[in-house]
């Protein structure tokens, strides 16, 4: 019996690997992205790597941001479970580390109270290495 999962940041490293797992065994995937450009990027990546390219049509995706309300109720009707990924990633260390963490967490509240408010009953985070490293240091 196939599922409707949302991965939260379906373009990164591990969510990549996360969607194609799902793809694969017949689930349903609608993957949180930032834009429409990485939408299609998402797109031809899972075309690529499926080895049945027929379940691309199971890949769906919506746009949301971990700073804002809008779209994450949507995002979370008919899904069945979540895999919440998204979190901010710079490529430089930002002066602040609450221009890091805040996002991250307010993020990661988001996607539960939406999962919550949806009903959703199955949600798995994932996290880095890097939120070992990152914050105060000795």
């Amino acid at each position: 019996m196939s599922q409707t999962i949302l991965v939260t940041g379906a373009t990164g490293y591990i969510a990549k690997h996360i969607v194609l797992r799902l793809l694969e065994r017949g689930d349903h995937v609608r993957g949180s992205v930032r834009s429409e450009a990485r939408a299609q990027e998402l797109r031809a990546t899972m075309q690529a790597a499926l080895s049945d390219p027929a379940r691309i049509e199971n890949l769906s995706t919506v746009v949301l941001d971990l700073t804002s309300d809008e779209g994450w109720a949507d995002a979370m009707d008919g899904v069945d479970g979540v895999i919440h990924t998204a979190s901010p990633f710079p490529m430089v260390q930002p002066k602040d580390d609450a221009d890091l963490i805040r996002p991250a967490v307010d993020g990661a509240l988001r996607a539960l109270r939406a999962a919550r408010n949806a009903g959703i009953r199955r949600v798995v985070m994932t996290s880095s290495s890097v939120s070992v490293t990152t914050g105060v240091s000795p």
